[in-house]
């Protein structure tokens, strides 16, 4: 039998959202998609139109008194949304844009066109807040997506995977006490923005729904693959989700300028790798990527090739050309221990 194809969105809309200087932008996404032409992988999956998240899709999660306040802003030609998160005239519609990749290409995993799919696009979403800019992150990509596969897809458990360097506070906190949306998330602790401590699993209803599990400075492929086999993976099998999103941050790479981890191109793809055979072996493979961080060039350009590749089954074309990270890896077997017995795996 043959498997639909994987499938991607983007629109070059994202391109606008820029500030000069600023560490989040559009060259990100610029040599990202030069190099998955260059490699022919954008001719080998199936590009999906991206239209603007609908304002009641929106509504949702982000309140109307923010979002207008993110229209008015833009249209008088940008500004500073907090002390480090940026709007241009154009980042309200680049930013509706955004969400609705994310929701056209679960749209289209959910309903068998696709084997499953990226979204390529920015701003990134896991920090952003119902009524709040945060983290570079305007509107909550990841959990939109949940939010509409439930709505809109006939869809009740969905599992979010980040493995973003930096906590995925935004999405943590909007299904804090959701138990039909599991979260999950790696990130360097303590690091910006101080949150995510693995004693956070969630609250009433949502209670152990939420795994944080905070990496030391240091830590690499080994590291974050014993958490996928021995805490990933059991927490997931026993939540059964219908759908897997991740918000695949690249920024947790030895090269990154905004954290100290040691993973490398090699261990992303691993990880896309695995995240492809659990949402295989739990839900109909349904597994939907989304870009969040990612600020050394090279690394989050050939961090989506691989991941790319995972998605569509050639895990054996690895590239990386930054290489192994240097030093010893730091040790986390404590930490996994400490966090099989909080969640009872």
């Amino acid at each position: 039998m043959t498997l639909p194809p994987t499938c991607y969105a983007y629109d070059p809309i994202e391109q606008t959202h820029n500030m000069p200087g600023h560490v989040e932008n559009n060259r990100r996404t610029g040599k990202t998609m030069a190099l998955l032409e260059k490699r022919g992988l954008l001719d080998a999956m199936h590009p999906l139109p991206v239209e603007p998240i609908d304002l009641p899709a929106l509504h949702r999660i982000h309140t109307p008194d923010y979002v207008q306040h993110i229209r008015r802003l833009a249209a008088a030609g940008g500004g500073m949304l907090d002390f480090e998160t940026y709007a241009t005239a154009t980042s309200y519609d680049v930013a509706l844009m955004a969400a609705g990749a994310a929701i056209a290409v679960t749209r289209a995993v959910v309903s068998g066109r696709a084997r499953n799919g990226i979204s390529i696009m920015r701003p990134p979403g896991h920090h952003a807040l119902p009524a709040q800019a945060m983290g570079f992150c305007i509107f909550a990509n990841a959990a939109l997506a949940a939010k509409a596969a439930q709505a809109e897809m006939g869809l009740e458990r969905i599992l979010i995977i980040d493995w973003d360097v930096h906590h995925g506070n935004g999405t943590e906190a909007i299904f804090y006490e959701d138990p039909t949306v599991a979260f999950i998330s790696y990130h360097q602790y303590p690091l910006w923005p101080g949150t995510g401590a693995l004693e956070d699993i969630g609250r009433g209803l949502g209670t152990g729904y939420t795994m944080n599990i905070p990496m030391p400075m240091g830590a690499g492929d080994t590291a974050y693959l014993r958490a996928f086999d021995l805490l990933v993976v059991p927490f997931a099998r026993r939540f059964q989700p219908q759908l897997i999103l991740v918000s695949s941050g690249y920024d947790a790479h030895w090269q990154d300028p905004l954290a100290q981890m040691a993973l490398t191109l090699n261990g992303y793809a691993q990880l896309a790798r695995r995240a492809r055979l659990l949402a295989e072996e739990l839900c109909q493979g349904r597994l939907v990527v989304l870009l969040e961080g990612g600020y050394h060039l090279t690394a989050v350009s050939y961090g989506v090739l691989n991941t790319v590749r995972a998605l569509m089954g050639q895990e054996d074309a690895v590239e990386d050309p930054l290489g192994p990270a240097p030093g010893r890896e730091t040790e986390v077997e404590n930490m996994i221990a400490h966090l099989q017995r909080i969640h009872r795996l």
